[in-house]
């Protein structure tokens, strides 16, 4: 078993692959959205854990100034040549600084969890409030812990270069304590050749009640239905939420 980091930095060139499913499109669209309904107006964007920066390229088409962080030097690279516009800089999203506050923050892909602790995750929130102007958002997406199956899991596959991929995600959750899984299996299979890698995540559990209690001395919390088709209210039940959080003026 590899290590997380290991992990995508040797499949960095395949994290496009692992996501080909994602609506980039649409989750970009929901979130410029809510800045313009819910923000200063802003053009200036910074998104967290950017990976190889899908969603920078549609935010910067909508006319951003753009920035993008991540802890994997790789996958700044790829997210680089794919953006050539966008700023990027290797840093923990839960202790970063910016040169100059932006008014638009994301984290996609509950990416948000990378935190590995509440402590840390307080961090990360505090870094936002701090990095945002007057007015800004910070918009993200997250799950809460009492409504992990851990025997769920969302799988796809795809061929590429002769080579067929199947990818496997799920979160685990022991039902106790601050601290979850995210569980990944990757297999690349050539003619009778297959290689096969798993991974374990380690990332924060937390419950939606928990991180309003954590955002809440910074922002103004909107807690919307995941759903990037459509802008609605959270029905206070679902195990999915968005979190559109503005910093108060």
């Amino acid at each position: 078993m590899m290590s997380s980091n290991a992990l995508y930095t040797d499949l960095s060139g395949y994290y496009d692959l692992m996501c080909c499913d994602i609506n980039y499109p649409a989750q970009s669209n929901t979130v410029h959205r809510l800045h313009q309904l819910l923000g200063n107006g802003g053009k200036n964007h910074l998104d967290l854990a950017c990976g190889t920066g899908p969603h920078i390229r549609h935010f910067l088409d909508y006319g951003y100034q753009c920035s993008g962080l991540d802890i994997n030097q790789p996958m700044l690279d790829l997210a680089k040549a794919r953006c050539p516009q966008a700023h990027f800089t290797l840093q923990n999203m839960a202790s970063f600084t910016l040169d100059k506050p932006v008014d638009l923050i994301s984290c996609f892909l509950y990416s948000i969890h990378y935190n590995q602790s509440i402590a840390l995750l307080a961090q990360c929130i505090a870094s936002a409030y701090a990095a945002l102007t007057p007015g800004g958002v910070f918009c993200f997406n997250a799950v809460d812990k009492a409504t992990i199956c851990n025997n769920s899991s969302v799988r796809h596959s795809t061929v590429h270069d002769d080579s067929y991929f199947q990818f496997e995600s799920g979160w685990h959750y022991s039902g106790d304590g601050e601290h979850q899984a995210l569980k990944l299996s990757i297999s690349k299979t050539r003619g009778d050749d297959t290689q096969i890698w798993r991974d374990q995540h380690a990332m924060v559990a937390i419950s939606f009640t928990e991180l309003q209690t954590l955002l809440l001395p910074y922002f103004d919390v909107h807690i919307l239905a995941h759903d990037y088709d459509k802008i609605t209210p959270w029905d206070n039940a679902a195990g999915n939420a968005l979190f559109a959080c503005v910093k108060r003026l």
